[in-house]
């Protein structure tokens, strides 16, 4: 075996190795390893063991292109993005990212957010030929129809964030949590804490993405007997310095607020700092809460009390929904899109939040 050693070595310097050389040097034969390497068939302890020592003697590693080329199908799978920036999507990327190397995928990411048409033309590209199925982490631009599209031509599609549970895209498979839930499990903190001027900044246009958020907004102040008025309320984009104007504007406007409730956590890292150029304090003159969870929510100063939506679980359930879909596929089965409901969102409660200092009148003009 030591000779054997030597060649495969040398190999390593010069080329690739193959599951042929790892079996010469385990003494099995590549079926075997192929086996033990993909966990089927039925192969002993001692056989299984054997051929691990040799996989980690030679440093061999799979050639996903020529396994591609044998089983006919891509070796990656498409990961569509909104927006890189944003601190979610690396964060989902990530452990989308293990999610495909537990099952031997790699991930081909693309950000949608400055294309004209959404993305659709990095689909066509890749569908089918570059990717073996498409993993949406937020539709933005990209029309239902435009993903049904895609899937009718063989390429499976699933959406990994899909925010409205009681409506789940038609024909189109998904991954979904209760963002009406998040929207109200934030608004009652604030009412708990004996908040009555609860204003809001929604980071999507009015009946955007983020309307289920605002939703359990307004079912929250519907609960504690308060009015949710149209001028305590703005609208901007999913991004930092949106979120600053908003607050900025609707705090200049509306000074008695003495709470904000925000759709999402990085406008709300804006909306804290707005509060502070303002010359006000978070939590003493304005409590605010978000929805998501991201990792600079709680390295913010104050940290950021907010609703943890369950990233890792989409991500995972995402590429493991794909990944039947795709078997499915070679199956010729067929049938109703599958969703996915994820856990309940949680409240993550830190120092932005506290009760009002000052004695709220009880109804509202």
């Amino acid at each position: 075996m030591q000779g054997k050693q030597k060649d495969t070595t040398a190999k390593r310097r010069g080329q690739m190795l193959t599951i042929k050389d790892v079996a010469e040097l385990a003494g099995v034969t590549p079926m075997t390893v192929s086996n033990v390497l993909r966990e089927r068939g039925r192969v002993g302890e001692a056989t299984r063991q054997k051929v691990l020592r040799a996989v980690e003697a030679s440093g061999y590693r799979p050639n996903l292109t020529a396994r591609a080329l044998v089983e006919r199908r891509a070796p990656t799978l498409a990961l569509l993005l909104g927006c890189i920036t944003n601190p979610f999507y690396p964060q989902f990327t990530l452990k989308a990212t293990h999610a495909a190397r537990r099952h031997e995928r790699h991930l081909l990411v693309c950000n949608t957010d400055y294309e004209g048409d959404g993305g659709i033309g990095f689909l066509a590209e890749v569908a089918g030929s570059l990717s073996d199925g498409i993993l949406v982490a937020n539709n933005g631009a990209l029309s239902i129809e435009d993903l049904q599209t895609v899937q009718q031509g063989g390429t499976p599609v699933v959406i990994s964030v899909w925010e409205f549970p009681d409506a789940p895209p038609p024909g189109i498979a998904c991954v979904t949590f209760d963002s009406t839930a998040a929207g109200r499990i934030a608004t009652e903190h604030l009412t708990a804490l004996g908040h009555q001027r609860i204003g809001a900044v929604v980071a999507s246009e009015k009946g955007g993405i983020h309307n289920g958020r605002y939703d359990g907004y307004r079912s929250a102040m519907r609960a504690a007997h308060l009015r949710a008025l149209q001028a305590d309320v703005r609208f901007c984009s999913d991004d930092y310095q949106s979120g600053y104007d908003a607050a900025t504007a609707l705090l200049t406007a509306r000074p008695d607020l003495t709470a904000l409730f925000v759709s999402n956590d990085l406008p709300a890292l804006g909306v804290l700092n707005a509060v502070w150029a303002l010359g006000l304090r978070v939590p003493e003159d304005v409590s605010v809460v978000s929805i998501t969870d991201i990792e600079q929510a709680s390295q913010s100063r104050p940290a950021l009390t907010t609703v943890s939506i369950p990233t890792t679980e989409m991500a995972e359930q995402g590429v493991n929904l794909l990944l039947q879909l795709i078997e499915e596929r070679a199956g010729e089965q067929a049938g109703a899109a599958p969703v996915v409901h994820t856990s309940a969102p949680t409240l993550v409660t830190r120092a932005s939040t506290a009760p009002p200092r000052r004695q709220e009148p009880t109804s509202r003009t």
